[in-house]
Formats: C-alpha cells, structure tokens, sequence
C-alpha cells in the first residue's frame, strides 16, 4: 500500500540526533518523559501528516508515502531533508539596546521574535548579542523511527484531526453538503491563543479539504460569577 496527495495519514514517531543518539522529537508521552524532554505544552500521541502538503519535514513524509497501515521503519534523514543545513547568514550581531527597546533582556540560549523571526541568543558580550535564526536542528542529519497507524477517509474525523493539529479543543463538529459547523463550548477559555488557534484551523480546512466551501464556528461565551 503507498499514500496518495492528500492523504490523510496519522503516524507515531520519535526521531535521534544521528551523531550523539540524543532523543530530539517522539510522539511518546512516556518516551518524552524518561528521556527527559517532556514538554508540556507539546501534544502527545499519533500526528497527522497530510501527504504532499508539506505538514512535515520532506524526509518523512517521502517514507511514509511508501508505507502500509500498521508498518514500522527506522530510516536515517540527511540535513536537506530534514532541517536544512545551517546558514551563516541567519547569524548576527545586534545592539543590546534593540533588545532592551522591546523590554527584552537577552540571555544566551533565550528564544526571541524579532519582528516575526524566531532566533536564540547565542551570546551577549559587551553590549553585542550574537542571534541565530537556524533551526536548532540545522545541519543534523536525523534517525527516525516511524509507523502508519491509520488512514483518516471521514470527513468529520478529519475535520477533527485538524483541530488536534490546531490545538483547538472541539466540543463537536459535523460536515453536511461542503458546510462545517464545529461548536466550542463555555468551558474553552477564549483567549489570544484560542484565536489564533481558530484562525489556523478554518485556513487548514479550507486548504486540505477542496470539498469544503463554508465553516460555521459555534461559539459559547458566560459571564463569571465574581471572586471566581
């Protein structure tokens, strides 16, 4: 069995840096947990992988397009098709005072959005912080350990899936004649991250679901009793 353009795919992973053997990435709670890199903050469990529409690192996605449902394979990704090889250009020297503008006081190894790019404080010497913009793991070549573990055909599942992928939590959702209508209840706290959430769910729909023409986004809102 291979996988077509858009396919939706869900697999499990976990993924070593080649030259060490340190665990980077893994779709394990537990794994995560003993290898101390848990991250709170990370979702946990089979990812979704939508074939030909760049959701994953190039490496990857060629594997699992080849692969069949329940299959395992452990397979070495070069720089290009991973992360990319490191570029000294996204390397550079700023003021400290460009920092401290922003109410930032940089610290080597803090992580930084400068004006929409995302970088590390490599150094702060003498009022001079060195920032780098490659991806931490640039020029890594990669072992990952993949397996299919199903193919999403519904179209509510996959309105779902992407939800999941969105970190948007769904109270319930149905897709009826290319319309779907997806409810968020009281309890989901509407904040800044909420609406970004939103905003990435309804984009990815509409480009990985050409069926679809129309999303309707339930929302329920109540007032707080005060003091709680």
């Amino acid at each position: 069995m291979s996988f077509n353009d858009g396919d939706f795919v869900k697999i499990e992973y976990s993924a070593w840096r080649a030259s060490d053997g340190s665990l980077v990435y893994t779709t394990d709670k537990k794994k995560a947990e003993d290898n101390k890199i848990y991250n709170e903050r990370s979702r946990y469990g089979p990812s979704l992988v939508i074939i030909g529409k760049d959701t994953v690192i190039k490496g990857v996605e060629k594997v699992v397009r080849g692969m069949g449902l329940n299959e395992t394979k452990r397979v070495e990704i070069a720089p290009a098709d991973a992360f990319g090889e490191r570029s000294q250009e996204l390397v550079r020297v700023m003021h400290v005072s460009d920092f401290r503008s922003r109410d930032i006081e940089p610290e080597p190894g803090m992580q930084v959005d400068l004006d929409g790019t995302i970088a590390i404080v490599r150094s702060v010497n003498s009022g001079r912080v060195t920032v780098d913009a490659n991806h931490p793991l640039a020029g890594e070549k990669l072992t990952y350990e993949l397996k299919v573990v199903t193919k999403v055909d519904d179209d509510k599942e996959k309105v779902l899936a992407i939800a999941e992928m969105s970190n948007l939590k769904l109270d319930g959702a149905k897709v009826e004649n290319g319309v779907v209508e997806v409810s968020v209840g009281e309890k989901v706290e509407k904040n800044a991250d909420y609406f970004l959430n939103k905003a990435a769910f309804t984009s990815s729909v509409l480009r990985y679901m050409p069926k679809i023409t129309r999303i309707v986004v339930k929302e329920e809102y109540a007032r707080k009793e005060e003091g709680k």
